[in-house]
Formats: C-alpha cells, sequence, structure tokens
C-alpha cells in the first residue's frame, strides 16, 4: 500500500469537512425561486443547482441547493448553507475570488460570513480538487447574478389574453 495515500486522506478529509458534507443545510429545492443557477466540474462530474430569493435590497432571504458532489464539494456546500442567508452579491462575488485565490495564489481565503470556506484551504494543493470545491459556490453566484438582473416590476403571472 502507498504510504502517501493515508495522509493524502487526512489532510484532505478532516473530520470537519467529513461533518460539513454529511449534513448539508438546506438541501433540496425551491418550489418558486427567483433564479436558479447550475455548474459541473467537467473532471469528476461534481454538480450543484442552487435556487434564491433575493429581496428587494439585493441579499438572499431564501436558499435551497441539491448537491451531488465529493465530500469536499459537499462540505464547501455545507458552509455556504449555514451563512447564506441575507449575503448581497457583492458578498458572494468577494467570497468566490478569495476561494479562487485561496485555492490557485496562497490566499487566505473569504472573509466574513463566508470565512468558514477557509477549512478547505488545504485543497490548495490538491489542483484536481478545486473545481469541485468551488461548484457550489459558483452556482450559488451564478443564481445571485440571473435574480439580481431581473426586472423588478417582472412577474411570474403570465398576462396573456389581458387587453
Amino acid at each position: 500500500m502507498n504510504a502517501y495515500l493515508p495522509w493524502v486522506i487526512d489532510d484532505l478529509y478532516s473530520t470537519r469537512i467529513l461533518t460539513l458534507a454529511a449534513n448539508l443545510p438546506r438541501s433540496g429545492r425551491l418550489d418558486a425561486p427567483d433564479a436558479t443557477g447550475e455548474r459541473v466540474a467537467k473532471l469528476c462530474g461534481s454538480k450543484a443547482i442552487v435556487d434564491v430569493m433575493l429581496d428587494a435590497d439585493g441579499r438572499v432571504t431564501d436558499f435551497a441547493q441539491d448537491v451531488k458532489a465529493c465530500a469536499l464539494g459537499q462540505a464547501a456546500a455545507g458552509v455556504i448553507g449555514e451563512v447564506v442567508i441575507g449575503a448581497s452579491l457583492n458578498e458572494i462575488e468577494r467570497a468566490r475570488d478569495a476561494m479562487t485565490a485561496m485555492l490557485k495564489t496562497g490566499g487566505e481565503g473569504p472573509e466574513g460570513r463566508f470565512e468558514g470556506l477557509r477549512v478547505l484551504k488545504q485543497v490548495a494543493d490538491y489542483p484536481a480538487r478545486h473545481a469541485s470545491t468551488m461548484v457550489a459556490l459558483e452556482a450559488l453566484l451564478d443564481a445571485v447574478r440571473q435574480a439580481s438582473a431581473r426586472d423588478p416590476a417582472d412577474t411570474r403571472t403570465s398576462l396573456a389574453g389581458a387587453a
């Protein structure tokens, strides 16, 4: 057996990461979201579908996620599910940028409400795991961007036939 393998497993899959992965908050789908984001990690097939509802100020008021990913992707989704309510597009963009920098260039990682994503800092040493780790955050960002871009006067009710 390769002596390298147990070290990799212990390093990547800490108790905290496994706990987050096993207890995914806000799992499922929303009945009538303002927008939905979906991302797939091409290398491993990890997938996240995120539904959001925003208030008039563009902050997340409701959130649900359907995530099929490895423990690292599930752990990231777990952190997001714990803290996303109340987040703005700007906060989510900053978290994504800081997470990318943490994984690719040695950055410290997200701050504020998304600081919990720093638990995944050791993933930086495993580039093949980066996409699965980012899939839920990218799907969240897509959904919030879509919801933010909608015309507030736009309604879900069809006016077909109204004169």
